[in-house]
């Protein structure tokens, strides 16, 4: 039967302090990929800040959450010969992961997606932190998943980053274009073409490129409007396609 004595027991302090040691661990895994997801953001890469901090932060719970077991249930699991429940957590997470790839979207050289997918993963921690009883832990994680996904994206835009734009170039029948003349335009601009991202095609005689250009710095970078209207008088082109891309 449900007493009061079975339920303050989640709340002894025993229980509280180990809520504090993982929500303590938790705030310095979130620092820690937030840190880590800031330098592929500034590079222009999708999974950014919000993303890092997320998954950091969740794996951490996960992970500190196994060394308390013995705090699991408010200290009063009943378990029969066999049962483990570590095991029903790995299920959890592996399969919440197979639903988190369902969300994210390549298109060229643009992925969505990512921080929503981090966000459903996170969820299925709360989840497993309710399940075994750490309730405070269990709060702290959604507050700080939410500041996370609200706050950051507005850090991100306070602090320096490389924008990166992918563009596909149509040229001209027999026009022959250089990547040296491509790159100077890109740098007159205040872009650098990214290495290893140049995809070149052939239609109909006409050359296509494509390619992902990377602003050198905010202050000296070009609007893509600026960048399209550029673009339009280069010589040799016949069309053209902007678009911002998180790569």
């Amino acid at each position: 039967m449900l007493s009061s004595d079975m339920l303050s027991a989640y709340w002894t302090p025993q229980e509280l302090t180990t809520n504090l040691i993982v929500f303590l661990n938790m705030l310095g895994a979130l620092a820690l990929g937030l840190l880590v997801g800031y330098e592929r953001s500034y590079h222009g890469r999708a999974a950014g800040m919000r993303t890092y901090g997320l998954v950091c932060m969740a794996s951490a719970a996960l992970t500190v959450i196994g060394g308390h077991s013995a705090n699991w249930f408010g200290g009063q699991a009943v378990l029969s010969n066999g049962d483990d429940p570590t095991r029903i957590i790995q299920g959890i997470v592996t399969g919440i992961g197979f639903l988190c790839a369902g969300v994210i979207m390549r298109e060229g050289f643009n992925i969505s997606g990512l921080t929503t997918a981090a966000s459903l993963w996170t969820s299925s921690v709360i989840g497993v932190l309710v399940g075994v009883g750490f309730y405070g832990a269990a709060m702290a994680l959604a507050l700080l998943s939410a500041v996370c996904m609200v706050w950051v994206s507005r850090l991100e835009s306070w602090l320096p980053a490389r924008q990166a734009v992918a563009i596909t170039l149509q040229f001209k029948p027999q026009f022959v274009p250089v990547l040296g003349v491509l790159r100077a335009m890109a740098q007159s601009r205040g872009y650098d073409v990214a290495e290893g991202t140049i995809s070149i095609v052939y239609k109909d005689g006409a050359p296509e490129w494509r390619f992902v250009a990377v602003a050198q710095d905010r202050k000296n970078m070009v609007t893509i409007a600026e960048l399209a209207s550029d673009m339009a008088r280069f010589d040799g082109v016949a069309g053209f396609q902007l678009s911002y891309a998180r790569n």
